[in-house]
């Protein structure tokens, strides 16, 4: 890359991470277990968000998408180690404290629809007093108005209003999963972190799902939405970025991902072309443990273009971390 060609893709970066609702850079997060091993789960992510946009961050399970996600609200177990920054309105929220999370960061700045929904309900209160009290403690609706400004983010959720007074144990892992896309949806807050908010839906649930996370975007806010459900990604998202053995391996705007173009990095095309519509063909081999990750490249032990030079690891060039990329960027 000429010098030229390089300091415009850095006045570029410069000014996305200067408008971004999210700035992220370095993120890195690994958990001390006994015996001293050490669990790699995320390794120097760097990604920005804009406002009214919403990027994909997707992979196989075990990737370390949901320990990102939990990195940012400061959700992680006690064993686990950060570094990095994670820039939201002038706050980091990795070297924030968890009052200032508490009080100011989840449910005001950024809203989350986590992974395990059924974790994150009270059960002895039914789905409709999740809703008025998250409405209470999040937004200036008078008392009068509350059950109904329940009610209808359960409707944008696609919730059924017949389950609202169902406790979460009545709940199937769908239902469950629609309750909590309402309780995130109530504060309006300018970033959404959607910790696959597809699983266990039917597919004309997914698709109105991510149709109104898809909303939450164009109100001018940002979406930062982790799946494996690549199909709902490419419905909805901006951006897509890919996630492998704790490391994001491509960065590309959904249209060329998706398209005819088609990613660059050997894992990203090796995604796409497992998908039922494609080449229906899966990735062969495993990835590695994250406690255990080889030397150099870690998807180089599953890459058909691996070469002597995939021992040393790969830099994220251009939106791409690959020693042989598709098409090489520029």
């Amino acid at each position: 890359m000429n010098a030229r060609v390089a300091r415009a893709l850095d006045a570029v970066t410069a000014e996305r991470a200067e408008n971004a609702l999210l700035s992220v850079r370095g993120l890195t997060v690994r958990f001390r277990l006994r015996g001293g091993r050490t669990v790699a789960a995320v390794t120097d992510a760097d990604f920005d968000l804009a406002p009214g946009e919403c990027l994909a961050l997707v992979g196989e399970s075990g990737c370390g998408k949901s320990v990102l996600a939990s990195a940012l609200l400061g959700l992680l177990p006690a064993n686990a180690e950060t570094a990095g920054t994670a820039l939201v309105d002038g706050t980091d929220l990795l070297a924030a404290g968890e009052k200032t999370l508490a009080r100011s960061v989840r449910g005001r700045r950024i809203g989350l629809v986590p992974q395990s929904p059924a974790a994150h309900l009270t059960p002895v209160r039914t789905v409709r007093a999740h809703l008025e009290e998250t409405v209470r403690a999040l937004t200036t609706t008078p008392r009068s108005r509350r059950r109904k400004a329940a009610e209808d983010a359960a409707d944008r959720a696609a919730f059924p209003a017949t389950h609202l007074d169902a406790y979460p144990h009545e709940l199937s892992g769908g239902l469950a999963q629609r309750a909590a896309t309402a309780l995130a949806l109530i504060g309006d807050a300018p970033l959404l972190l959607a910790d696959e908010p597809t699983t266990g839906l039917d597919r004309d649930l997914v698709e109105r799902t991510a149709d109104e996370l898809r909303r939450h975007a164009d109100d001018g806010r940002g979406l930062l939405l982790i799946t494996h459900d690549l199909t709902a990604a490419a419905r909805i998202a901006d951006r897509v970025a890919v996630m492998y053995a704790g490391r994001i391996v491509e960065t590309a705007p959904a249209h060329r991902f998706f398209g005819a173009t088609g990613p660059d990095h050997p894992y990203a095309r090796g995604l796409l072309d497992a998908l039922p519509d494609r080449a229906f063909t899966p990735i062969p081999g495993m990835p590695p443990e994250l406690s255990d990750l080889p030397e150099g490249c870690a998807f180089a032990p599953r890459c058909p273009r691996a070469t002597d030079l995939c021992a040393t690891a790969p830099a994220l060039h251009a939106g791409v971390a690959c020693h042989h990329p598709e098409r090489p960027r520029a």
